[in-house]
């Protein structure tokens, strides 16, 4: 292994802004107070985690105008989805892969641990369900030292978030430059159908089991603070398709009303409804699981013949530990046969190192330290907040035992350019400043089939999430990030 040259000392490129910034204050103030009214009134909101109130929202942080994003990177990776969908559909269904790629992790990591134990469960057991649903999420950050070229930095196989506030933004964006005069920009704003995508996705699936009474259930966290965008695939499902009944349950709920019918269906609750299709917005983190009633639920919702999504396989599929090994030279032959397919994922990918106990991990670990501000440690979380960046590495890596560097991969971090804006966040001040920023794209896919057939296979939409320059994490949810929209330029 090489150790890079490049740095996070250089200086990124700062990319040109849709509109000529500064904005003039008093137009700025005006058209700020607006666009957080057109936020709220329009369902681009959240519930207050620092004032939590169940009767209450206020705005989801957004930048004000959309940020700059290469127009053939964003298109690259459009193009890209429909063979990344494959991609982890083939990993999730290759249990002999999982078992060894995974084999050190679930040793040190409880969380995965279980999860793999649900699996082995259900295999043994014989699946109940061949066919699954994959709602996916792949992240990109352009990166400057190649180029602007888009490099993955996760895929989401589990609880893929902000499609439908996401589809909200191009909107918020077209309102907010024709405010300020530069309705010329429209054009360069891509449509975004992700909300549609995904929920028809998930009705595709639900017409598959052909149980015209049988609900669709998501899977929900006990306090949801990103309600407005669960709701919103919801709504769209009922108010498209008003025979399809959707209902939310937690983990805990389901563990006290779920139970399988004679022909394995998941029924809830007095009255039997039957289940045809499980959306999991939650038991995508340890803190998800109380104790064991929880995971009987999961287990038993993995017995069911619902359709999952995702269902167990597709979960550790997703883990940081499977993107890794993806990404060691020859894997992806093993998945792919199109070698012009290989060739594209390829592209995508950065460094990504084992911190197993062997010479390889060794090398990897001597690698970061020779480089601290080149490299990330990530672990099998997710929901963000949860990696170690450069000068905190060593420290981690000492409190580490041999056998729980398994649980983590080192990744080598991806220097995007820089974009100039202004993030409007709740209770921030007014007028906003302009501030250094860089973006985070995502681009949904949603794939149906058994382990030899797919059946749907289709790019949804995309996101925007975009972060200050100098922060680490971006994650909206998580209270780091922003919503955005792509202005697509080059």
């Amino acid at each position: 292994m090489e150790t890079p040259t490049a740095t996070s000392s250089d200086v990124p490129p700062v990319l040109e802004s849709c509109i000529p910034l500064p904005i003039d204050e008093c137009r700025l103030v005006d058209v700020v107070e607006k666009a957080k009214d057109w936020a709220i009134m329009h369902g681009a909101a959240m519930r207050s985690k620092t004032d939590f109130n169940p009767d209450a929202l206020q705005f989801a942080p957004f930048i004000l105008t959309p940020s700059s994003f290469p127009r053939k990177e964003f298109e690259k990776a459009i193009e890209l989805q429909t063979t990344l969908n494959e991609l982890m559909h083939a990993v999730s269904h290759d249990t002999e892969f999982l078992r060894e790629t995974l084999q050190g992790t679930i040793k040190v990591d409880a969380f995965t641990r279980s999860l793999f134990e649900i699996y082995e469960t259900v295999l043994k057991e014989g699946i109940a369900q061949p066919k699954s649903l994959a709602l996916l999420r792949s992240d990109y950050l352009a990166n400057f030292i190649e180029s602007n070229a888009i490099k993955q930095v996760e895929i989401n196989t589990i609880a893929s978030s902000f499609g439908g506030i996401s589809t909200s933004m191009a909107p918020m964006h077209s309102f907010i430059l024709t405010e300020l005069g530069h309705s010329e920009k429209l054009a360069q704003l891509p449509e975004n159908r992700a909300l549609y995508g995904l929920c028809d996705a998930m009705v595709e699936a639900w017409s598959l089991q052909v149980r015209p009474q049988a609900v669709i259930l998501f899977v929900i966290e006990d306090v949801t603070y990103n309600i407005c965008d669960q709701r919103f695939h919801e709504f769209y499902i009922r108010e498209t398709y008003p025979l399809i009944p959707v209902v939310r349950r937690t983990l805990t709920q389901l563990s006290e009303q779920a139970k399988l019918g004679p022909r394995g269906e998941l029924v809830l609750g007095s009255d039997k409804m039957e289940v045809a299709v499980i959306y999991f917005r939650a038991g995508y983190e340890p803190g998800h699981y109380y104790g064991e009633k929880e995971w009987a639920a999961r287990l038993l919702m993995e017995r069911s013949t619902a359709i999952k999504c995702p269902s167990i396989q597709y979960h550790l599929a997703g883990t940081k530990k499977v993107q890794q090994a993806l990404a060691k030279p020859g894997i992806l032959k093993r998945f792919i046969s199109d070698e012009r397919k290989i060739d594209t994922i390829k592209e995508i990918f950065t460094g990504l190192y084992s911190l197993d106990k062997n010479e390889e991990g060794d090398e990897a670990i001597k690698l970061a330290l020779s480089n601290l501000e080149r490299y990330v440690l990530k672990p099998q979380r997710e929901g963000g907040g949860n990696n170690v960046y450069g000068t905190d590495i060593p420290a981690a890596l000492e409190r580490m035992s041999e056998d729980e560097r398994s649980a983590w991969i080192l990744m080598e971090r991806i220097f995007p350019p820089v974009s100039k804006g202004y993030m409007v966040r709740p209770g921030g001040k007014m007028p906003p400043q302009i501030v250094n920023l860089v973006s985070e794209l995502g681009i949904f896919g949603a794939i149906i089939g058994t382990k030899d057939k797919i059946i749907y296979n289709k790019q949804v939409g995309h996101m925007l999430r975009t972060k200050l320059s100098s922060a680490n994490e971006g994650g909206v949810a998580a209270g780091l990030g922003a919503l955005d929209s792509p202005y697509l330029i080059g």
